[in-house]
């Protein structure tokens, strides 16, 4: 090389032209620019030379201009489609001659541009380029266009986002909701961040981070302000695939053929149905019959679902996936379609309905004497709520005198269970509702003998088909639990009656157990014991009812214990799933109706230590019947009663502080 020869080299990328002035050591050159900066380079760093002339800096600019006619990328393509056939590689010189039949200066030059910026069609082998394949370009163009029109998509959506955030109306693209998506799977799952959420929230200037995420889609009206999270990373379905509500409409205009063809008919009978007001899926009802020989037979009623469900068809495998029905603040989300759930699966007031009806003799103590389970037609004749049978017993409604009798046989049976070592827990329970506008309800519910009759009566049910299922050593699932290993009654008579001494049993009561096989259940005083009561909104008695119907008709059993085994397992690990997010969801919006009262006094009582050393305990606010913890300043004993306000909560954070009001304050804030 010699000195004014023209030679190109890239800075930062950008393509400059320069002149060779001087040798700089024993490898190095000077070079000077078209802006007369001086440059030093090693021969390597040089990206082409301009062979055949000598030049000065003046005169790049001249040089560029006859070259700038001929960068047409364009012309590559007419070039290729000459050469791919034979595969041929040329050098930039003979790229010219085939472009512009002249391999001057310049023109080898512009080849040079047009060959080293070209990601299409040649591909560059030591100094010659190599036309690609036919495959390969068609490959490299689909994936270009796509990368142009995920750009082209990427400024439409950050347009369309500044024009909503500026208060403009906006109809969102089919490639915006992907951008949603991307967004959404960010605050879903914050451990596996994705480039493509972090280009977004950076073109938006926004931390890349999930509660950004968050914002922005609240921001853009795409969620709702509370939206719950708690559903959506658990994976929980809120709405019904399109096969399952075509399945369900099917039901409701041809129902399929009763299996069960020789129902008991026991219309005659006065049902009760008894519910919170809210409730659609009305699974059970009650009645009462008085025999020849004087005595009385219980009847519970159990809806009957598997006159439109069969084992393995398409509504059971979706029951089974959901597991449950989820009742949260906010409003079900249904195990079954809700049109058939409420509609001819439900125990519907006048109406003529399918049941698995349990008719029972107790003793005089309220032992079980008889029983006998039935595939059944009843007519359920009053659709009443708690608060109605509680005022009914009350007034000592004489018409309704079987109301009170079902109540007294529900007395016995709780003094019999307790004979039998059965261990009662009464701690307050809250019904949290949210209405429209975001208006958040917390009722305390009263422990009722409403409420009592109803649960001895389900709890009945269970100890029956659970005798039935080990009579005939039916595979079903059992529920049982371990006996727990309760204080001595010397140590709870040491704490003060009431929340605080059950709080000290609960924690010693270890979680129930379910299996194939019969085991007696501790805190229900019982030998054997199943859940049936509820196989609209549960999955597992839904199971039982199966087992039992088949077995009645004398009919094989759809489950064989093996299969159960392993249906149970699926079932009982996503109904985990759904009460932790029934129990987180309500917990959020116990947090936020706290967070919104920040001025209110609360009446909260010391329940137990969480981490005594650290002065952290767990209180009941007695108004709400809500459990949260609490880090108090002073000495304080359990069963102490303090007046607290609200310093902090922030339900997105499950974070709740709280300080104690100190007695002066608090009475100035009441009074």
């Amino acid at each position: 090389m010699e000195k004014g020869t023209l030679i190109e080299f890239r800075l930062h990328g950008e393509r400059r032209l320069a002149i060779l002035d001087r040798p700089e050591g024993k490898k190095h050159w000077i070079v000077i620019d078209e802006r007369e900066q001086h440059h030093k380079l090693h021969p390597r760093e040089f990206t082409y030379e301009v062979v055949g002339i000598n030049y000065a800096p003046s005169k790049i600019p001249n040089f560029l201009a006859e070259v700038e006619p001929y960068l047409d990328p364009s012309s590559l393509e007419v070039a290729w489609e000459l050469l791919v056939e034979a595969g041929d590689a040329l050098s930039c010189a003979e790229m010219a001659q085939l472009l512009f039949s002249d391999q001057s200066p310049p023109l080898c030059y512009a080849a040079h541009c047009l060959l080293s910026e070209d990601k299409i069609y040649f591909k560059q082998k030591a100094d010659l380029y190599e036309p690609r394949s036919a495959a390969k370009v068609d490959e490299i163009k689909h994936q270009l266009l796509a990368t142009q029109l995920k750009q082209r998509e990427q400024e439409d959506f950050l347009k369309h986002v500044k024009q909503k955030i500026a208060g403009e109306a906006v109809e969102w693209l089919d490639s915006d909701r992907a951008r949603f998506a991307i967004l959404e799977k960010l605050v879903i799952n914050p451990e596996n961040t994705t480039r493509a959420a972090v280009e977004i929230l950076e073109a938006l200037e926004r931390p890349q981070n999930w509660q950004s995420s968050l914002e922005l889609l609240v921001e853009l009206g795409w969620w709702d302000k509370h939206e719950n999270l708690f559903l959506r990373r658990n994976q929980i379905p809120v709405n019904f695939r399109r096969e399952v509500l075509e399945v369900a409409q099917q039901c409701l205009d041809s129902p399929p053929p009763d299996p069960d063809s020789d129902r008991l008919d026991l219309t005659y009978l006065k049902v009760y149905t008894v519910d919170d007001e809210s409730t659609k899926e009305i699974d059970d009802g009650l009645s009462i019959e008085n025999l020849e020989d004087g005595r009385q037979r219980l009847w519970i009623h159990i809806a009957d679902p598997t006159h439109l469900v069969m084992p393995g068809d398409v509504l059971d495998l979706e029951a089974r996936r959901r597991s449950t029905t989820l009742y949260l603040p906010t409003g079900i989300i249904p195990m079954f379609p809700p049109e058939l759930a409420t509609g001819p699966m439900s125990l519907v007031q006048g109406k003529v309905c399918r049941a698995l009806s349990f008719g029972v003799l107790l003793d005089e103590a309220g032992k079980v004497e008889d029983y006998t389970i039935s595939a059944s037609l009843i007519k359920p004749t009053y659709r009443l709520t708690y608060e109605d049978v509680d005022e009914m017993l009350q007034l000592g409604v004489k018409a309704e005198a079987e109301i009170e009798q079902i109540a007294n046989w529900a007395e016995r049976r709780k003094s019999w269970r307790s004979s039998q070592g059965a261990i009662s827990i009464h701690m307050p329970e809250s019904v949290i509702k949210v209405c429209q506008d975001d208006e958040i309800t917390i009722d305390v519910l009263d422990d009722s003998k409403s409420r009592q009759m109803v649960a001895e009566m389900m709890i009945l049910t269970g100890e029956v088909a659970g005798r039935y299922g080990q009579t005939h050593q039916l595979p079903l699932p059992f529920r049982g639990q371990p006996q727990p290993e309760l204080p001595s009654e010397e140590e709870l008579l040491q704490l003060p009656a009431g929340p605080v001494r059950a709080c000290a049993m609960r924690r010693c009561m270890p979680r129930s157990e379910m299996s194939i096989t019969p085991s007696r259940h501790a805190s229900l005083g019982l030998e054997t014991y199943t859940q049936v009561t509820s196989p609209i909104r549960r999955y597992t008695d839904l199971l039982s009812h199966f087992q039992i119907k088949a077995h009645l008709r004398g009919q094989e059993l759809p489950f064989a214990a093996q299969k159960l085994q392993e249906t149970m397992q699926s079932v009982t690990e996503a109904a985990s799933e759904a009460t932790w997010v029934e129990r987180q969801t309500n917990r959020y919006w116990g947090l936020e109706y706290l967070r919104r009262r920040p001025d209110e006094v609360w009446q909260a009582l010391m329940l137990r230590w969480l981490r005594e050393h650290e002065k952290l305990g767990l209180i009941l606010l007695e108004d709400l019947g809500l459990e949260l913890a609490m880090r108090f300043q002073r000495s304080i004993a359990l069963g102490d009663r303090l007046q607290v306000l609200v310093s902090h909560a922030d339900p997105r954070q499950d974070i709740i502080q709280f300080r104690e009001m100190i007695e002066q304050q608090a009475q100035a804030a009441t009074g």
